[in-house]
């Protein structure tokens, strides 16, 4: 597929997170936020799919038919709507982009890869075997590591503290218009453009990073997550 097909054809944007109002403000749960974002920023309402058991929001964005979507099977069942998703609507894992949490990047990064393993991420694993295939693109958010000797599996399921919350905000809004480019544009410019640290309106600009190799690990989860 050329890069003018891919930039018309559909694409689902998948945020993950654990259902619930109870989840809805853990660490774990800022794909949610993500795509609930894009949703607001574009007049786009998310749904019930019973059928593929995710809440989900048709439109366009960047002049490209979208489907945002929120898989309502727990963190680590990710795989059963993704999987569902995509056969019902014939998407290629390609056109799949998947936002999620990452402890192995600091609070306030972003990082954008084309592809890869689900590098200890359960929600990742389990879309990774339900496609059969690492060949979709992933949003990653950092939201840092745990401190002191706290388990990581604990530690996604709490909220981000006041003055954490105050970094995310702004960084949720980056990872809007990351989406937003690598829709009209694709991966390559997405990357280019955000895989960097996250700046403060205002601050002087840094220089591009040289993009990480291999994904980060997050924690195994087996509860909510």
């Amino acid at each position: 597929m050329s890069q003018r097909d891919a930039t018309q054809s559909l694409a689902l944007v998948i945020g993950l997170g654990n259902p619930g109002a109870e989840y809805a403000r853990h660490r774990h749960n800022v794909g949610f936020r993500v795509v609930d974002a894009l949703a607001r920023a574009h007049g786009l309402a998310f749904s019930r799919a019973k059928l593929t058991r995710a809440h989900t929001a048709q439109g366009r964005i960047a002049g490209r038919r979208v489907i945002l979507a929120k898989p309502q099977t727990f963190m680590n069942r990710s795989g059963q709507a993704v999987g569902r998703l995509a056969r019902w609507h014939k998407v290629p894992p390609q056109q799949i982009l998947v936002v999620y949490d990452e402890l192995d990047l600091p609070l306030g990064r972003l990082r954008l890869r084309p592809e890869g393993g689900a590098g200890g991420h359960n929600g990742m694993r389990s879309i990774i075997e339900a496609l059969g295939s690492q060949g979709f693109p992933r949003l990653r958010v950092g939201i840092d590591r745990p401190p002191g000797k706290m388990d990581p599996a604990d530690y996604v399921l709490h909220p981000f503290s006041q003055e954490e919350a105050e970094i995310v905000a702004p960084v949720i809004d980056q990872a809007v218009t990351a989406i937003e480019t690598w829709l009209a544009e694709g991966i390559v410019a997405a990357m280019d453009r955000y895989n960097r640290p996250f700046v403060q309106e205002g601050e002087a600009d840094p220089p591009p990073t040289v993009r990480e190799a291999g994904a980060g690990r997050t924690p195994g989860e087996e509860r909510p997550a």
